[in-house]
């Protein structure tokens, strides 16, 4: 079976989606605010099974391009990449849950909630940022899909 018929939630994920990721401390207060453009993909040929690339934009102009590429193996994705490592699952019909560590901060974990609606076209994320085992920020972002 492919990775596709093994996680059909994960399947539903493919194509482009923008919005905004707002970063927020412990307290609530809003810490950084920038636009996003993801494109998930599932490649026919190549390495990788899974290859996800992030961009992002912030007010000033700045961007930052990030490729995620992703192993396959007993319905997670694997990443290992030079910024992170970790692993995404499905938990339900809605949602899929990813942990990961930075390697620029060995120190720190984070934990991934998506959800996809029903229609397939908006999906709400969080991310809870641990240090030390404390969580110290939040990332809320809510997408839709415009490909």
């Amino acid at each position: 079976m492919s990775i596709k018929d093994e996680m059909p939630l994960l399947a539903r994920h493919e194509g482009e989606w923008e919005g905004e990721y707002i970063w927020v401390d412990a307290d609530g207060n809003v810490t950084d605010r920038h636009a996003t453009h993801l494109a998930c993909t599932f490649p026919a040929d190549g390495e990788w099974p899974y290859y996800q690339v992030n961009t992002y934009t912030w007010p000033d102009g700045r961007t930052e391009v990030i490729h995620f590429p992703a192993a396959y193996k007993d319905r997670n994705i694997w990443f290992d990449t030079d910024r992170i490592n970790g692993r995404a699952w499905e938990v339900d019909e809605r949602t899929i849950c990813l942990t990961w560590t930075r390697k620029d901060d060995p120190n720190g974990f984070f934990y991934e909630m998506i959800q996809l609606d029903e229609t397939g076209t908006k999906r709400s994320r969080v991310w809870q940022w641990f240090e030390d085992g404390v969580c110290t920020k939040r990332t809320l972002i809510n997408e839709h899909r415009v490909a």
